[in-house]
């Protein structure tokens, strides 16, 4: 089964770089991203990390598609634990009156209150059907973080409170449809925001709330293999289980991330990624993700393996036959309608060359 390859990015800042350089590199893959073939270019949100510009998506859609002409260009996600629902139709709407038809609203749950999570029981790393589930990593210590308070402080007014998910994906499905209607039962409309052509995506970690959102509201769902890979299966099999058919969807629709460093040969895509072990570090003690180091910075640093080995283990390194075939597995693990990507690299040419190459090789497979 062939399904369509996204592209992830978080504009990353590569060790000695500068904001408008990640910024200006964005653009740049984006517009390499829709020659390769790419289905769609989604924007991360991340806040307060030294290492990642992308802190904005929705003004990085604008100049993204406004640099494209054919691809999709989404966020993945928008945080709604910090934003209003009104706030996020009335964005989305005005990229949709400029863009018409391009526009994914890909929306994270991120700090609202959190429903029940599944526990699927699992603690050791398994292999299955080729594909590594590694055993779940522990990130309290990001959550008892200072720079995660301060994140929090920042980010929310003070004495906010997050809504809850599922409230706001209903607000905003409402908005977008015409048919909310306020506490007080008044009638509103947004504008811009009503009527716009968007998909509306849910992204999720596991099989808990945002799964089963997705699921009864009968939304596209991505699952984030990338960022929790211990999960993935639950996470899918969650929205699956939730699913009901909708005016917009009449089955199940998936999307599954991975992240992917694809070289010349083995040797080679193994050098690109040899400062992925300590970003992923500095995301996870809580300090923020550093810029990305080259091959030999990455050397400089000290990291603690059980801390990222799930990551490790679930990166494609390799050429394009090796990643090829481990998006294949995933995909057929997953049973994915889609595959997103996403690569870091310390030169922006080789995040270029990483795409390009991966493109070539899943178009002949």
């Amino acid at each position: 089964m062939s399904v369509p390859l996204s592209v992830l990015d978080l504009s990353p800042i590569p060790a000695g770089s500068s904001v408008g350089e990640a910024f200006a590199n964005t653009v740049d893959l984006a517009r390499a991203a829709e020659r390769f073939g790419y289905r769609r270019f989604w924007l991360a949100e991340h806040h307060l990390n030294p290492g990642v510009a992308g802190a904005v998506p929705t003004l990085l859609m604008q100049a993204v598609a406004a640099a494209t002409g054919r691809i999709r260009v989404g966020s993945g996600a928008v945080q709604t634990g910090h934003r209003t629902a009104l706030s996020v139709v009335e964005e989305f709407g005005t990229l949709d009156a400029l863009f018409p038809g391009r526009i994914d609203l890909g929306l994270g749950r991120s700090g609202g209150p959190k429903g029940p999570r599944r526990d699927n029981g699992h603690t050791e790393r398994r292999v299955v059907d080729g594909v590594v589930i590694p055993a779940p990593v522990s990130l309290a210590g990001i959550l008892r973080s200072p720079r995660f308070r301060a994140q929090l402080e920042l980010i929310r007014q003070p004495g906010a409170q997050a809504s809850d998910y599922a409230q706001v994906v209903d607000t905003v499905l409402g908005l977008i449809a015409g048919t909310h209607r306020s506490g007080e039962d008044v009638e509103v409309h947004a504008t811009p925001g009503e009527g716009a052509d968007v998909q509306t995506w849910v992204l999720g970690s596991s099989g808990g709330e945002s799964a089963e959102v997705a699921g009864a509201r009968g939304l596209p769902f991505a699952a984030n293999y990338h960022v929790s890979p211990a999960t993935v299966l639950d996470a899918v099999e969650g929205y699956r289980a939730a699913f009901r058919p909708s005016a917009g969807l009449e089955r199940p629709w998936v999307m599954v991330s991975a992240d992917v460093v694809v070289g010349r040969d083995d040797a080679h895509a193994r050098e690109l990624a040899a400062g992925y072990a300590p970003w992923v570090h500095s995301i996870r003690t809580g300090a923020g993700a550093i810029p990305f180091p080259d091959a030999t910075g990455a050397g400089a640093y000290e990291w603690d393996p059980d801390l990222v080995a799930d990551r490790l283990d679930t990166q494609f390194v390799g050429d394009a036959g090796t990643v090829v075939d481990r998006l294949a597995a995933l995909r057929d693990l997953t049973r994915a309608d889609e595959l997103l990507v996403t690569t870091i690299t310390h030169d922006h040419a080789d995040r270029v060359g990483s795409y390009r190459l991966l493109a070539d090789a899943w178009a002949a497979r």
